[in-house]
């Protein structure tokens, strides 16, 4: 069986679905939640898709930490009875929901990332029980619904796309009936996150995309090949996300569409909720973001990457001289010519290193860079005026 090796290395638990999977499950769509009022609405949406080919599962993870209040585990219990109740009042035949409530997880690591992991764990079991590593493991959330045709775009897109080890899916946060500061406030975070990838895009790094836990799927195998959700309490999808394409392909699904709540929270740091929290407590301007230069500063760089492959210390020194100064001495800090040396002595031709150069420069170091520039450089500035910005240098945006 495929994921017979990651089972025993990371599944540390006894299975929490004991009815077993039918063989032509091929679709299991994982759900953390806590302390949520409207899941329901989340579960019948999912419920009114068309069905696909194969079979569908729908696994809700209770998420639930030791040192939770005693409202949110009444909250919880309520949540996981009602779902109970639900599941068996409504069903279809393509379809199965099972909820699921794991002892409070650890303080340290409790969150969504480790109620994705169980989740997506006892997926990867599921899957394995029949080895089929093609099986697709969809991140949804519990505040989010679904276009009706979610299933089948998601099941046609990994027919058509054979080599694809997962996909980003488009989203539009749900903005009817909210708050007109709220409204305003999401849209801006919409335009951010898309600046944000764009401008990724641009400067020529190949792994451009979104990061959302509730728009993204990926192929068992490459799930158990990436080592599983990472457990942290929040930002898990950027990290997950950033680290599976270093297998392969991640795709695109345009022809359908989920829809993320607009809401306000405090459950994670940062997101979605957290971001809208800020603004409408006034402690953040979302209309102001990374000056676009941040960005280019950059592409001096990756334009040069050709030449870094086999080049010696002093030879990398003179490179910098052709790179703007803020970004040398974030290279120097970083100790990036070691990086690069280590990278060189275990690629053995040009082509090799163009690949791995951005698993070494990767989406968590663009991100260090661009904090890094604006404490030391750079000013946030006019989202907006950065938008027009790029669109005018790009020409396809």
């Amino acid at each position: 069986m495929f994921a017979n090796k990651y089972i025993q290395k990371h599944c540390n638990f006894n299975p929490y679905i004991h009815e077993k999977p039918l063989a032509d499950v091929g679709i299991i769509t994982v759900i953390p939640c806590i302390d949520e009022p409207d899941i329901l609405r989340t579960l019948e949406s999912l419920l009114s898709c068309l069905a696909p080919k194969s079979l569908v599962e729908v696994i809700i993870v209770i998420n639930e930490s030791e040192v939770a209040d005693g409202r949110i585990r009444k909250n919880n219990e309520k949540t996981f009875e009602q779902i109970k109740k639900w599941v068996s009042d409504y069903s279809k035949p393509f379809i199965k929901f099972y909820p699921i409530y794991p002892k409070p997880f650890p303080n340290k690591w409790a969150g969504a990332g480790l109620a994705r992991k169980v989740g997506m764990d006892e997926a990867i079991r599921r899957f394995n029980a029949h080895n089929n590593p093609k099986g697709i493991i969809l991140s949804l959330d519990a505040d989010t619904l679904v276009d009706k045709n979610y299933f089948t775009e998601v099941e046609n897109y990994f027919l058509n796309h054979t080599d694809a080890i997962g996909a980003n899916i488009r989203f539009d946060h749900i903005k009817a009936g909210i708050d007109a500061k709220l409204k305003e406030g999401i849209e801006l975070y919409e335009a951010y996150m898309a600046y944000y990838k764009e401008a990724h895009a641009f400067i020529g790094f190949p792994f451009a995309m979104y990061t959302i836990g509730s728009a993204f799927a990926v192929t068992a195998d490459a799930y158990v090949k990436q080592g599983g959700m990472v457990k942290r309490v929040a930002g898990e999808d950027f990290y997950f996300l950033n680290k599976l394409t270093t297998l392969g392909k991640l795709g695109k699904i345009n022809s359908t569409c989920v829809y993320p709540s607009s809401r306000v929270s405090s459950r994670v740091p940062f997101g979605t909720g957290p971001n809208m929290r800020r603004w409408m407590t006034d402690e953040t301007d979302l209309r102001l973001t990374y000056n676009l230069q941040a960005f280019l500063d950059l592409k001096k760089l990756f334009d040069r990457k050709d030449r870094l492959y086999s080049i010696s210390e002093n030879d990398f020194l003179l490179l910098l001289d052709e790179l703007p100064e803020v970004l040398v001495e974030f290279l120097k800090k970083d100790q990036f010519f070691k990086q690069l040396n280590s990278l060189n002595k275990n690629c053995s031709s040009i082509q090799s290193f163009k690949w791995r150069f951005f698993h070494i420069f990767n989406a968590f170091k663009i991100l260090k860079y661009l904090n890094y520039s604006h404490l030391k450089h750079y000013a946030k500035v006019s989202l907006r005026e950065q938008i027009e910005a790029l669109k005018t240098l790009n020409g396809l945006w």
